[in-house]
């Protein structure tokens, strides 16, 4: 049997994503990251940005660029998302309009931003189902933004919305909102790792997700040049934090988070001989290396197996039927 029908008996198998999410607004920046996953392959996500990469007065015309783009020929992998304005914008459902018209049926989900509660994401997703059902799409994924102290408090709520994908911590926003009450240290390392209400936030937001089976986004490091404060903010947030995808700013960082997320090899080979094992044993308990392991254990690795296979890593062969 396949792990996906013992494993996850009764429950929603979890979300699994591209573990970075690359932000692109303007039409060369698209262009530019569209070059690289088609270089990378699908091993991250494309956002094209239509709330701060659209210029003032060029709203329609850059939404109209994103639909095109996603809808075009370069857009190999169908790994493409769009942000829209803020569901309080004027622009909202003008954006969600243009590009599902444009795009639906290639647009892999929206990100919302800036939400206040679980009762405008509701709204949100409502209108986006208007729009997307249209256009010949049923239940389009929506991710959203945890930013403002609304959401946070609603998190739990949100994450459980059964079109939400993923929740993304907002960093910038959030530390902005407690007007000076968090210093701005806290928005970049090492104080987003320690100070107390910033780490609140992330917790509540990874433990949101895990409980209703998505994924959770680590915010942006807005240190462009130095990749190596990008690999350990990632390490920090994968290992200490649970996130299991981040953003990406700038190209350079995409393979500093996509690296940072894979697991290291002798995991995989590890998992892959686990589940092999567990596979040849009708996946009852077994023992390896003097280890028992049973269904709770399998679980793990073979989300490790997963990450792998979203990190372009090639697997075991033991373990390539598994997947």
């Amino acid at each position: 049997m396949h792990p996906t029908e013992v494993l996850f008996l009764g429950k929603q198998q979890p979300v699994s994503l591209p573990v970075c999410d690359h932000y692109a607004g303007a039409e060369k920046l698209m262009r530019k990251s569209l070059t690289l996953q088609q270089e990378l392959g699908p091993v991250f996500d494309i956002t094209f940005d239509c709330e701060d990469g659209a210029s003032a007065g060029n709203e329609i015309a850059h939404a109209q660029l994103t639909a095109s783009v996603i809808a075009g020929a370069e857009n190999r992998f169908e790994r493409i998302g769009a942000r829209v304005h803020d569901i309080g914008s004027s622009f909202f459902e003008q954006d969600i309009q243009i590009i599902c018209q444009g795009a639906a049926s290639r647009l892999a989900y929206l990100m919302l931003p800036k939400a206040e509660s679980v009762g405008e994401v509701r709204s949100a997703i409502d209108l986006i189902n208007h729009h997307a059902s249209r256009a010949g799409r049923q239940a389009l994924p929506v991710h959203v933004l945890i930013e403002t102290h609304g959401a946070l408090a609603d998190v739990f709520a949100v994450a459980a919305l059964p079109q939400v994908q993923s929740l993304s911590f907002g960093i910038m926003d959030f530390v902005s909102a407690h007007y000076g009450a968090i210093p701005s240290d806290a928005m970049r390392s090492p104080g987003q790792f320690s100070h107390p209400l910033v780490t609140r936030a992330k917790l509540e937001i990874a433990a949101a997700c895990h409980a209703h089976g998505k994924v959770p986004s680590h915010n942006v490091t807005t240190d462009i040049k130095d990749m190596a404060t990008v690999a350990a903010d990632a390490r920090q947030a994968r290992e200490q934090f649970g996130y299991t995808r981040m953003w990406s700013i700038h190209p350079q960082q995409i393979r500093a988070i996509v690296q940072a997320f894979t697991p290291p090899p002798s995991e995989i080979a590890e998992a892959a001989q686990i589940l092999h094992a567990a596979q040849h044993a009708a996946w009852g308990p077994i023992q390896h290396h003097g280890i028992l392991h049973d269904r709770a254990s399998y679980r793990y690795y073979w989300t490790v197996l997963q990450r792998a296979k979203s990190s372009g890593i090639a697997v075991p062969e033991i373990a390539t039927t598994l997947l």
